[in-house]
């Protein structure tokens, strides 16, 4: 018996999904002679594609913020259900990047989409997308919304740290070469059944220094030295298999639910190596991933949505297909939502 939910009330279904992916690449080759070219500091040739399996990675333009490439996402998912921006009563854009402090970003992407709906952020790390879905569902299931637009736009290039003098501070900031622009949007309405059947998230906040981004806040707001990733990816690593499986496991049990069950099984992608080992622990069948990384890199929170519009594009899911949800995040943060199309 899988579970469905509380009867008689809403649910928040997918109706349509779209990325965005800047045309500028970077290869890791190109990452290696940069880094090279920008300090004293020389890393060994085919290091970043060999600890990471990223071939290329995205850049956006220099006169565009994160907030085009969430809007470049909306305008698609608004044209594929023909729909005016009017039409939405809820815009959150949940997101690691961010083109202010304040305000938030989401009025930003609504001023420029000509949306007048409320809005507002969240943000938590690469998790910040899934939960806004988390939030746009909530506010459906309670009736505070019937049609929501949830989207990204990560724009990390544009906070790595090129110049490095040793190998400790090329290693620090290593996490910073995985990283990819994109933008990603869903829209998310109201359905008598599918959508959102099954979330749960949890947090292991003791951990929150192993990965960090630590300018423009009140520790350090105006020092441009803390403006670039900062992260120790083995340690992360580690708080993620340590703490990630059981949610994630306890997710099919809950549900009586088996990984072939789902037409699809969107994991947050970081690195290869990091990618197959959460595989294998949690048993999830290759053929279920739609594996983004090599082509586009880790596009942080809207790695989620890049891997369902894929899948979407490619044919492998569609209406009445079940989908997961696997997150992971800085902080650190872990979700999974399971729903249907």
């Amino acid at each position: 018996m899988t579970y469905q939910g509380v009867p008689g009330i809403m649910r928040a279904r997918i109706s349509a999904v779209a990325a965005h992916l800047p045309a500028a690449t970077l290869t890791s080759a190109q990452v290696e002679e940069r880094v090279a070219a920008s300090g004293p500091y020389r890393p060994h040739p085919t290091i970043v594609e060999r600890m990471t399996g990223i071939r290329t990675r995205h850049v956006l333009p220099d006169d565009e913020q994160a907030s085009d490439l969430a809007v470049h996402a909306a305008r698609a998912v608004l044209a594929e259900r023909d729909l005016d921006p009017a039409a939405l009563d809820l815009l959150i854009f949940g997101s690691a990047s961010q083109d202010l402090i304040e305000p938030a970003t989401a009025h930003i992407v609504a001023a420029k989409l000509g949306a007048t709906c409320p809005v507002f952020d969240v943000k938590n790390a690469c998790n910040s997308f899934l939960n806004g879905l988390q939030t746009a569902d909530a506010l459906i299931r309670t009736g505070q919304a019937e049609r929501a637009l949830v989207c990204t736009g990560e724009s990390p290039s544009r906070a790595i740290r090129w110049s490095v003098a040793d190998r400790a501070a090329f290693v620090d900031a290593f996490a910073g070469y995985t990283l990819s622009d994109a933008g990603a949007a869903v829209l998310v309405e109201a359905a008598p059944d599918g959508g959102v059947f099954y979330r749960d998230f949890a947090a292991v906040s003791a951990a929150w220094r192993v990965g960090t981004l630590p300018g423009g806040g009140s520790m350090h707001p105006r020092d441009p030295d803390y403006t670039y990733f900062s992260g120790d990816g083995r340690r992360l690593k580690d708080v993620f298999v340590g703490e990630g499986p059981e949610i994630f496991l306890t997710a099919l049990e809950k549900t009586g639910l088996t990984w072939d069950d789902f037409a699809v099984v969107a994991v947050h992608q970081v690195t290869m190596p990091y990618l197959e080992l959460l595989r294998s622990l949690l048993g999830i069948p290759v053929d279920n991933l739609v594996i983004t990384l090599p082509d586009h890199g880790n596009v942080a929170s809207a790695s989620l949505p890049l891997q369902l519009a894929t899948a979407c594009a490619q044919g492998r899911c569609g209406p009445g297909d079940k989908v997961a949800l696997i997150g992971l995040a800085g902080g650190v943060s872990l979700g999974v939502t399971f729903l249907e199309l």
